[in-house]
This record gives structure tokens, sequence and C-alpha cells, in this order.
């Protein structure tokens, strides 16, 4: 009987290698980071972040899907979803036939045209419960690609409503990996979550922990964004706190204590355990990005260049923390910036449209630093170096 289900690699490394090399690769990335990463270029100095682009997730998942597309080079393949979200990532699978399963807002992946003849690529987000079952009902091979961290906060969600606790997820509820996870709960009767976007809605939270707040205007609050049927009364006596494994590490943190806070006010501290559980599941990756991106923006900088996609929850992060301390210009990649016209598009942390800026990289001796999400590859990142030294009249080519 054939084997249905992959989560591991099928050996082809061997064989996709040179693909991923002339997809991914940067000759100016492997300069820099020989140089320490910094690099001269006419009057513009350039300092990389110590850790960039692809993470250990990302790489495995892009590896594993040309592996699969090399592996069943007759048949059909799928992606439920995106891989990744980096466009030109995206692009390249399309255009090695890969076709790609969409989800209405609201709505349900349709999964009609899938046969058990095909073969459904998870992407590295995760896939709900919902959704893997479905797809196993059909009996098409899957090729799971799902990271490591975020299995990691599956098995601490699904600890939590085995053991009776509401997971309060601190992730944006409209996420594919939050949707995986908050899914999680379904597996167990009475399993309940709670998704949290920021400090001000978990402080919504533990008002109502404390006794205080409206039941009607916190079950309006987090319409869409809690389990069906959830009962703050019942619900919020016990809870256990996740995250989704790229939000920003420090507010995650902070919103486990205010949650711990509420509940020892409500119950007392010798009776925290039997209402409060946390841990922190901010991938290392993740973590690891954002301190790189502390410690560059300590150094005296002119400007901040974050690269990746805009639905990148990681890239948004990096962009954030960048803006407390320098200007910062969020773009997807070097098509972004014109040279001739000294113009930049570019989306503003916290902005839902991109905008654009004319003289964002003034005259004179100008130290850019550059950083890029964990699902950015370096190719992007070297092109965005050599478009903006273009600006000066500086080849980077040689």
């Amino acid at each position: 009987m054939e084997q249905t289900y992959f989560r591991r690699g099928f050996g082809l490394k061997g064989d996709i290698e040179g693909a991923l090399a002339a997809d991914y690769h940067s000759r100016v990335v492997d300069r820099i980071r020989a140089q320490g990463h910094v690099l001269e270029a006419g009057d513009l100095t350039f300092k990389l972040a110590g850790e960039f682009g692809f993470c250990y997730g990302v790489d495995r998942a892009v590896e594993y899907a040309y592996e699969t597309r090399t592996k069943f080079p007759d048949r059909r393949v799928f992606l439920v979803g995106e891989i990744i979200h980096n466009p030109h990532v995206n692009n390249k699978l399309r255009g090695m036939g890969v076709e790609f399963l969409h989800r209405p807002d609201d709505g349900e992946f349709d999964f009609r045209e899938v046969t058990p003849a095909d073969v459904v690529i998870l992407p590295a987000f995760g896939v709900t419960v919902k959704d893997f079952e479905r797809l196993r009902a059909i009996g098409c091979v899957l090729v799971d690609t799902t990271c490591g961290s975020v299995l990691n906060v599956w098995k601490r969600v699904d600890s939590y409503a085995k053991d009776g606790f509401t997971a309060v997820i601190h992730g944006k509820y409209y996420h594919e990996e939050t949707k995986a996870t908050s899914s999680q709960v379904t597996k167990y009767p009475g399993g309940e979550y709670l998704v949290v976007r920021d400090m001000a809605e978990a402080r919504d939270v533990c008002t109502y922990i404390e006794g205080a707040g409206s039941r009607e205007q916190l079950v309006s609050t987090f319409a869409g964004k809690m389990s069906a049927g959830f009962d703050p009364d019942r619900d919020l006596v016990r809870v256990g706190v996740a995250n989704q494994t790229t939000m920003l590490s420090g507010e995650s943190l902070a919103i486990a204590a205010e949650l711990r806070r509420s509940m020892v006010q409500r119950y007392g501290e010798a009776a925290l355990a039997e209402h409060f559980r946390t841990f922190d599941t901010i991938c290392s990756a993740t973590q690891d990005r954002q301190d790189a991106v502390l410690k560059l923006i300590a150094e005296p900088l002119d400007l901040m260049v974050v690269i990746g996609g805009y639905n990148s929850s990681n890239t948004t992060h990096l962009a954030a923390i960048c803006q407390t301390r320098v200007p910062t210009y969020h773009i997807e990649d070097a098509s972004c910036i014109d040279p001739d016209a000294g113009t930049i598009r570019f989306r503003p942390a916290g902005a839902k449209e991109e905008r654009s800026a004319t003289g964002w990289l003034p005259p004179g001796p100008r130290t850019i630093g550059v950083t890029a999400g964990a699902s950015t590859p370096n190719n992007k990142i070297g092109e965005t170096i050599e478009r903006i030294a273009a600006s000066r009249g500086v080849s980077l080519l040689r």
C-alpha cells in the first residue's frame, strides 16, 4: 500500500541543490557576510544584521516543496495556501507547476479539485485539524512542511486543552498559523481558545478575570477570535498562554505576566497553578532576528531597510522594532526602489497601505542598516542592496 503521509525529506537534496542556488543565492550577501556584515559602496555603508533572512523552518519547507515536485513529476501537486509569506518563493513554485488552493475570507479551503491521485503540500504554518482530516479523507499524498517551532506550540496548546485550560493565544486571529494552532483544542470535548492581538486586548481579558468588565462587551470584542460557544465565566477560570511563533517576544512575555497578575489578584498566589500556565513559544529564529536587529539599531544608522513580504508577520515586527529608533522602510523587494527617480515604495510599520517617498536617501555619506524576515531569500536581499548602491551610481556586480 502506498505511503500517503510524509513529514521528512525524500532524500533528494542533491537533485534540487542546483535549482535552489539558482533561485535564491546571492553573491552580494556572501560578500557582506565575509566582510563582517559591513559593505562600503561609494559614500554608502551597509550594515547587515547578524541574523536575517531564511530560517531553518523556511529552508526546510522550501526544500521539501522542491523535493516533492521532483519526487512526483507526473502528478498534480497542490499547495494549501502559501508555503511561506514571500511572493517570490510562491511564484517560483507556481512556475514549477504547483497549484495553489485558496481559502476565501472567513471561509474554508476548496478541496473539491483534489483527488486520491494528487499530492498536497501542507505549508510551514501548518493547517487546521479540520483541513487535515478533510485531506486525509480524500486519500491523496500529503507532504507536511509544518515548522517544528509551530509543532511545539501545538503540543503546548494540546496539553492545555487536555487538562481543561483555555488556550489564550497571543497572535493574529486571521493568520494561518494562529488558525492552525487554535484548532488544536478542538480535538478535546470542551477545548476552548481565545486569541488576543496585543496588550490592549489582553487587558480587556484581564479586567474580566478580575471580576470587572461587561460579558457582552467581551464577547463582542472577541467575536471571531474565540472558540464556538465560548463562555467567559466558565472559560476564563483556567487559562494557559501560548503565542504565534512570529510575534514580538517582549509583548508576548508582558501579556503572559499581565494575565498571571490578574489570576493572582482573583484567586491568590497559592492557587495560581490551578488557574494559570504559561510557556514562551516564540521560535528561536524569530528571537534571534529580533535580537540582532536590536543590536544593529543601537549603532549609529541613518536609516533602516527591512525586506520581506508585507503579509509576513515576523518581517512586520522587525520593521516595528526598527521604527522606534531610526527611519525605517519596509519593502517587499528591490523593485520598490527606483534609483533614477530617487523614490521608494514602502509600508510604514502598522500601516495597511504602501506609500511612496522621495528624498529618502539624502546626499552625502549614509549608513544604512539592512535586515530581512525569515521568509526572505538571500537573492532578494542582495538585489535590494545593489539597487540602493545604484542610487549612488555604484555597481556591486564584479
